[in-house]
């Protein structure tokens, strides 16, 4: 439900701006989308509460209440709705509910406001209980920022009259019917539309069925320099107030909410800090404890979690760091983590399944990972754990009595002619055994048989390269290539020189000429061919005249020497 996510977000700032019928329309559409969401319910009553719609606001909470019983800000909803709706001891008896589930300040400050609302309302000085309207130590403020009222305060007579009703709520009665101007605030108090009473500025006129007893005495100007024609107009407006300080948000809780989010979220990043002390340290079960702890004091940083799998990887706990990374991965993509931190946890499980043996889930998770983030480390494991896994399988593969079986076979059709079967079966029995001499032999008997047998080369070679015989791997596919006179299997042999060639180099990487000719002259035929007096000399010119070596190359005993220094990494080409 991503979109009614990005709803959801977009009212909270809403409601951040105090828009709140924005605010609705926003929870609204996210409602329509995901109607099982309890929390878009309880964010909407809290918009519809500042609005002053109880009524609204207290359908919402119900259902919240509905959708998740318990959940204590779903009663503190319900009780602020109560709460705005006089009904004082519902709400006392819905706030103690919550209690019940959850002991949060919210409930319990919620509680206590409703008591003591009803305990003013049962001592207010008036017989119709409007004193108690002008207790409100917010009441200034409030009327500061009602485009109905503002304009009031700027006459500080009726300022210094507030303050005596709200010393004094005795007073309220007579002056509201005194001054219309206190209708206004009455109606700011109660948080009620007052347009029944709505009238032309600088009119005295009463709505219909209410009498004037006596005349209103106009309320004294404040003492400014100004026309003495100005003072005959009673209908000139007003100077502008001066700016009043905000009213504190009221009945509706997110402003505390956020407050309890942000206390949260300081306490779990404090955890988190000293988990990774403890990580550093090597102290791994500390760290656990501080990383999940973190985790429950404010599940909205999967690195809580991530974090808390690294301590259980390095206990050996992998099982565990398994199950911690994929409630990373899964609770990450509910809140759009980076993706970056996705791949992390989805790395760390195929390191986890390393561990623990299992190559294919391991080769599994490490290309999850790099669907999220390409990872230099992980794209290494990756080809590591694939390398890994193609020598399980051909280790697996190994079975020397089955190799007997087959080479067996193999001699049996290759005595009978049938060359094609018997590649087919040495081939087998290669695979089977390949560090088994006999196979080897049984190559070159089939080659001494038939010269012209390429795949007898080619399976040679193989088995050569299988021994880490780089040299003659290249030699026999060499002859491999000089029997291939019709071109039949030159892909398959260059390919397998391909593979030699880079075995060779890797094998080779760093060596120094002198090491190079160290290694070369522990083969018999190589040091041979060093130590013979023709091709010393051929060596030598070749050195002041390269181009001399292509001419001696038309010798086909030359040509093979060189070729097989070439091979053995004495004489190098580029």
């Amino acid at each position: 439900m991503s979109d009614a996510n990005a709803l959801k977000d977009q009212g909270n700032k809403a409601f951040a701006a105090k828009d709140y019928d924005k605010a609705i329309q926003l929870f609204t559409a996210a409602i329509a989308l995901d109607p099982s969401n309890h929390v878009l319910f309880s964010n909407r009553s809290a918009a519809k509460a500042g609005k002053k719609l109880w009524t609204g606001a207290l359908e919402d909470a119900e259902q919240v209440v509905t959708l998740n019983p318990t959940w204590g800000k779903g009663y503190a909803r319900k009780g602020a709705a109560l709460h705005g709706s006089r009904r004082y001891d519902e709400a006392i008896a819905v706030y103690e509910k919550g209690l019940e589930y959850e002991d949060s300040q919210a409930l319990r400050k919620g509680l206590q406001e409703v008591k003591d609302a009803k305990a003013k309302e049962g001592t207010a000085g008036s017989e119709f209980g409007l004193g108690r309207m002008f207790q409100d130590p917010n009441l200034i403020g409030k009327l500061a920022t009602n485009p109905r009222t503002q304009k009031h305060l700027s006459d500080p007579a009726f300022v210094q009259k507030l303050q005596m009703m709200q010393q004094n709520p005795v007073l309220a009665e007579s002056a509201i019917g005194s001054d219309p101007r206190m209708i206004d605030v009455l109606g700011v108090a109660m948080g009620i539309d007052l347009q029944g009473f709505s009238r032309d500025e600088g009119s005295d006129e009463l709505p219909p069925g209410v009498k004037q007893t006596s005349a209103p005495s106009p309320p004294p100007s404040p003492p400014r320099a100004a026309p003495a024609s100005s003072s005959s107009n009673s209908n000139s407006k007003p100077s502008p107030p001066p700016p009043a300080p905000q009213p504190e948000q009221e009945d509706v809780e997110m402003d505390e909410d956020a407050a309890e989010e942000a206390k949260a979220k300081a306490a779990a990043l404090a955890a988190k800090a000293k988990g990774a002390e403890h990580y550093k340290q090597r102290q791994f079960d500390d760290a656990a404890t501080a990383f999940s702890e973190a985790w429950d004091l404010w599940p909205k940083d999967v690195t809580f979690l991530t974090n808390l799998a690294a301590a259980y990887f390095e206990q050996g706990e992998y099982d565990k760091c398994i199950a911690t990374c994929e409630t990373a991965v899964e609770e990450g993509r509910g809140l759009r983590a980076d993706y970056k931190l996705l791949a992390k946890a989805l790395g760390r499980i195929g390191s986890a399944y390393t561990q623990k043996g299992d190559l294919l889930s391991a080769k599994k998770y490490f290309q999850k990972s790099l669907s999220e983030h390409r990872d230099a480390a992980i794209l290494s494991k990756l080809q590591a754990t694939e390398k890994a896994v193609a020598e399980a399988e051909r280790q697996a593969y190994i079975d020397p009595e089955k190799a007997a079986s087959a080479r067996e076979e193999g001699n049996t059709a290759f005595k009978g002619g049938d060359f094609a079967t018997a590649v087919k079966l040495y081939s087998e029995s290669i695979k089977r055994a390949p560090s088994d001499a006999r196979a080897l032999k049984d190559a070159n008997e089939a080659i001494n048989v038939d010269p012209t047998f390429v795949k007898a080369y080619i399976r040679k070679a193989s088995i050569l390269h299988t021994m880490r015989e780089y040299t003659k791997t290249l030699e026999a596919l060499q002859a491999a290539t000089t029997a291939d006179t019709a071109n039949a299997h030159t892909a398959e042999i260059q390919a397998q020189e391909m593979k030699t060639q880079q075995a060779l180099f890797t094998q080779r990487a760093g060596e120094t000429e002198e090491q190079t000719l160290a290694r070369a002259m522990q083969d018999p035929e190589v040091a041979a061919i060093m130590n013979d007096p023709v091709m010393q000399q051929i060596l030598q010119q070749a050195q002041n005249n390269p181009g001399a070596l292509q001419d001696h190359m038309r010798n086909p005993g030359i040509r093979d020497k060189i070729t097989r220094l070439v091979n053995a990494g004495i004489i190098r080409t580029r």
